[in-house]
This record gives structure tokens, C-alpha cells and sequence, in this order.
């Protein structure tokens, strides 16, 4: 009976492993990730120059640049209007 309920475990154990492995395959649906909140960016006034941290979190713009942080795309999407959308969090590939 003991080697039967090591079986369990050792199936059980192998196949939460092969679920955590192969879903690192799907492909992600990019137009249910959030934007990124650029209201709170963008410059009070209009010659105030925005300080973005020195925080590195990688964001992608459609124009293929990839950005330091949400902060500095969003102030380039401020300044430069809708020719910069984001496409997607991390690298530029």
C-alpha cells in the first residue's frame, strides 16, 4: 500500500512540473496587458521637465524602441503624440 501512495505523489509531483514547463510555451494575448498610467507622467506645466526614476523596467513602443521605464515612454508619448503607442512590457525584441 506505501509503494502505491508514492506513485501518487511521484504523478502528481511530475505532472505539476511538466504543466509549469509548458506553459512558458502559450503565446500572451498583448491587447489584454495593461497600459502603462501616463496621466501620472505627464508634466504639470508645460515647460516643467519630468523626472522619471532611475528604475529599470523595460518597456516596448511600437516605433521598436525599448524604454527604461513606463516613465520615459510616457514622456515621450506626451511629447511626441500618437506616433508612440505602447506595444508590450519588457525588451523590444
Amino acid at each position: 500500500m506505501a509503494a502505491f501512495a508514492h506513485k501518487i505523489m511521484f504523478f502528481l509531483a511530475l505532472s505539476t512540473l511538466g504543466h509549469n514547463v509548458f506553459s512558458a510555451f502559450k503565446s500572451h494575448d498583448k491587447s489584454k496587458w495593461p497600459q502603462p498610467p501616463c496621466k501620472m507622467y505627464y508634466p504639470v506645466y508645460p515647460y516643467y521637465e519630468a523626472n522619471c526614476p532611475d528604475v529599470t523596467a523595460y518597456v516596448c513602443a511600437t516605433n521598436g524602441h525599448t524604454y527604461q521605464n513606463e516613465c520615459f515612454f510616457c514622456v515621450d508619448h506626451w511629447e511626441f503624440g500618437s506616433s508612440i503607442k505602447f506595444d508590450k512590457y519588457g525588451k523590444c525584441d
